[in-house]
């Protein structure tokens, strides 16, 4: 009998995690024993066929064994629309792969001319059947685009080392029992892996619908396991239109249960740690170099050069895409340090980048006995805006107030921050008193500009104190009409002979008098 490869894939029941919508049925499966009342009649079917046309028991099972899988393909890619539609579609193409590869057989059965030169097509379908399931279960969705594509031709290179195997010994024939036991045991390392990686990732998976596919992916694979293997050990040389042919029709018939949310009256609810799921993450990269190397040592007694080729592939496959996942690494973390100092109302710098810019200028002014300026901005009755308009105009009016006195910072190496609540701040390194007057005329001239729409319409009063060691001066005053910015308090400092602490400085906003 022809060998009957089949990937497996569990499926489990589980129940919705708080917060996510709880699984849908897919139409026309509402009924709970709709898709088990198929399979169940589907089964019914090929056995009959098989009992009652025992002449052509052959086509008729060997044709329901090509039907199942096209079945649990098609209720597999309708799942897509319910979440994880790679994963669905990704199994639905394997599902029609070996659909393919096994009715090839068809043709010899029914005394058609065979397209194949021998039997090189049917064992690429079923490496090919293997590689998109392969290629899931080994890279994590959450990957950049990159690392998936040296992940997807890891798998590929897999199944070209796999077919190089398997074609090698079935090409001659396979008359050999040896030759037999190998491909064999091909198929049956190939199949308990994958059962072992969906278990693995279904247990350390969070997410309800990538946990409901690999939960799927794992039933089906041990199924399969155990339907396959008794198949392709006990029943070897058994000719198609057996009844254990039904054997095969199980897995794919539960898997099409599964994908269409049946309840078949089990669950498995087993979960990791947090530190568990971040090592099978980690760690779920390595499936495909650690396949590729077993492989490449399998295969090496029959062709050594591929297996040199699987090596090097393993290797240089696994470092190329330590350095992608590193370097996306990196441009996260520069990503997430720059989002960390930026306010996301006002898209300025927050506090945080103002404590640690304003450290670093203090410490230049005392070594390079420089000025440092500080402005205080406050805009004036918010607290009234927002309980009379609304958080949502008030939020509009910081928005506006901080672009236009983001807009007035024309230095790169003035900075305007969002300080706390209606408080903005504004550092000058190495201004002069005449200068920061100047900004401090800009900032109120620019939000004055704005022409805001509410009211109350607040004159505002512009108090400028200037402040060197600890003598006074010089002050200012200007009495400005500025909505909403009441008072910018600027303090100018210079270096003494020892540095005194950024946190000790006066940055006191003066009062009108």
């Amino acid at each position: 009998m022809a060998n009957t490869n089949l990937y497996t894939h569990l499926a489990v029941r589980d129940e919705p995690a708080i917060g996510q919508p709880a699984s849908r049925k897919l139409p026309g499966t509402h009924h709970p024993l709709a898709i088990p009342m198929i399979g169940g009649l589907f089964l019914l079917t090929h056995l009959l066929g098989i009992v009652l046309f025992p002449r052509r028991a052959d086509v008729i099972s060997i044709s329901f064994q090509v039907t199942a899988p096209l079945l649990a393909a098609l209720v597999c890619f309708l799942r897509r629309r319910e979440g994880y539609a790679q994963g669905w579609c990704a199994l639905a193409l394997a599902l029609i792969f070996w659909s393919a590869g096994l009715s090839i057989n068809i043709l010899e059965l029914v005394d058609l001319p065979n397209p194949e030169p021998g039997p090189s097509i049917s064992v690429l379908l079923a490496v090919l059947y293997g590689v998109p399931i392969l290629f899931m279960v080994a890279s994590p969705a959450a990957e950049a685009l990159s690392v998936r594509i040296v992940d997807a031709a890891l798998a590929l290179a897999l199944g070209v080392l796999f077919f190089i195997h398997s074609f090698t010994f079935s090409s001659t024939g396979a008359s050999n029992s040896s030759d037999v036991l190998n491909i064999l045991a091909g198929f049956d390392a190939e199949n308990l892996l994958i059962v072992l990686f969906a278990t693995t990732r279904f247990a350390s998976s969070r997410d309800q619908r990538e946990r409901e596919f690999f939960g799927a992916l794992a039933v089906y694979a041990l199924l399969y396991f155990l339907a396959a293997g008794y198949m392709n050990h006990a029943q070897h040389d058994t000719p198609y239109g057996g009844l254990t042919d039904l054997l095969i029709d199980v897995p794919f018939l539960l898997l099409m249960a599964k994908a269409a949310h049946a309840d078949l009256g089990f669950r498995l609810n087993y979960g990791l740690s947090v530190r568990q799921e971040r090592f099978v993450l980690a760690a779920s990269p390595l499936m495909l170099p650690a396949m590729l190397l077993t492989v490449s040592a399998i295969v090496f007694r029959a062709n050594p050069a591929w297996a040199i080729a699987g090596v090097a592939m393993a290797t240089l496959g696994s470092g190329f895409r330590n350095v992608l996942t590193h370097m996306h690494n990196l441009e996260e973390r520069d990503r997430l340090e720059q989002l960390a100092q930026i306010d996301t109302l006002t898209a300025l710098p927050n506090r945080r980048c103002f404590d640690n810019r304003f450290r670093i200028e203090w410490s230049r002014a005392w070594r390079s006995k420089t000025a440092l300026a500080v402005l205080m901005l406050d805009i004036d009755h918010f607290k009234m805006l927002n309980d009379g308009l609304g958080h949502a105009e008030g939020d509009r009016c910081l928005r506006a107030v901080a672009d236009a006195l983001g807009s007035c910072a024309t230095r790169a190496s003035d900075l305007v921050a969002r300080y706390g609540g209606e408080e903005f701040v504004a550092i000058l390194p190495s201004a002069s008193p005449e200068q920061a007057m100047q900004f401090a005329e800009l900032l109120g001239q620019t939000v004055h500009s704005l022409n805001l729409p509410f009211r109350p319409y607040i004159p505002a009063v512009l108090n400028l104190r200037l402040r060197r060691n600890r003598s006074s001066f010089g002050q200012c005053k200007a009495s400005l009409q500025f909505p909403r910015l009441q008072t910018i308090g600027l303090v100018s400092f210079r270096a003494r002979d020892t540095p005194p602490s950024p946190v000790a400085a006066s940055m006191r906003t003066a009062n009108a008098d």
